[in-house]
């Protein structure tokens, strides 16, 4: 068995431990998480520290909880790899501050914990937390946050980004605010989306849902931030729930404001299995 089928059937070897990491970055000179050739990414910059660390070929299987695009930021993202248990057994009381020492300052990763080899930072999730971080001053972001704030030319009404909000929880059939892919189901269940104003004035909106589709979130603030700036009304978000394809009316947030805060899983270590062959079962079921 490969290293991806390893992944998807949730197993490791006997003589493997899988291993969870905790992981921080400022996503501002990241082309996304996802290794790609030629370009500077997250996984690509943690797999490239963990075989200096290691060596070639002992750390295998790198699975993330959400795969983040370019310009995007994380507090709390979450991922496992799988070592072989005399490698862990050799780095596990030292590697945290090992990373620490070799990890450019853009990427941290703040927790390392032998974790059952159930656990899978995909599909056991139960929910993906992200914040969107938005300033309405007349003079824009403040410098030292240029990175995670996104300026917004105009005032903005904190009511109606909550009126807005509130026609976009629950399971509807997102795919206005989705790129489709073939074979993926457009249908999310948004458990938490509303907004608050900060003490610096900054808005940040919270939205949380047990998976998001692609550019999703970005979009869905898109589509707020123009009804609270009155161009839209603020039931017009909740309205293209309607359509069946993507709403070429609706802009994509820029990236650089938003930022993964926290991925969920069960309490009990034992819930880890059930639940990625849950999820496992509606992907399979959204694609046939």
């Amino acid at each position: 068995m490969d290293v991806a089928q390893e992944t998807v059937a949730g197993q490791v070897a006997d003589d493997t431990t899988r291993v969870r990491l905790d992981v921080a970055y400022d996503g501002t000179g990241f082309s996304g998480w996802a290794a790609q050739p030629g370009r500077r990414t997250v996984a690509g910059v943690l797999t490239e520290t963990l075989t200096r660390i290691l060596g070639p070929g002992r750390a295998t299987g790198l699975t993330v909880a959400g795969r983040t695009d370019a310009g995007v930021h994380a507090t709390g993202q979450v991922c496992h790899l799988d070592l072989s248990t005399g490698a862990w057994r050799q780095v596990s009381a030292t590697l945290l501050r090992r990373l620490a020492g070799l990890l450019p300052p853009d990427v941290r990763v703040r927790a390392v914990a032998e974790v059952p080899a159930e656990f899978d930072a995909r599909f056991s999730a139960t929910f993906r937390r992200y914040e969107y971080r938005v300033t309405d001053a007349p003079y824009g972001a403040e410098p030292l946050r240029r990175h995670e704030v996104l300026a917004w030319p105009r005032p903005l009404d904190l009511a109606a980004l909550g009126r807005a909000a509130q026609g976009l929880v629950g399971e509807h059939d997102f795919a206005a605010y989705c790129r489709r892919k073939e074979h993926a189901t457009t249908i999310r269940e948004i458990t938490r989306l509303d907004w608050r104003r900060d003490p610096d004035g900054v808005l940040v909106a919270t939205v949380q849902a047990d998976a998001f589709c692609q550019s999703m979130v970005r979009s869905l603030v898109g589509a707020m931030l123009v009804a609270g700036d009155g161009r839209r009304p603020v039931e017009w978000p909740g309205g293209l729930l309607g359509r069946r394809e993507r709403a070429s009316e609706v802009s994509v947030a820029p990236p650089h404001g938003l930022t993964l805060v926290e991925v969920g899983y069960p309490a009990d270590p034992s819930g880890y299995a059930e639940r990625a062959a849950r999820t496992r079962r509606l992907r399979l079921t959204a694609s046939s």
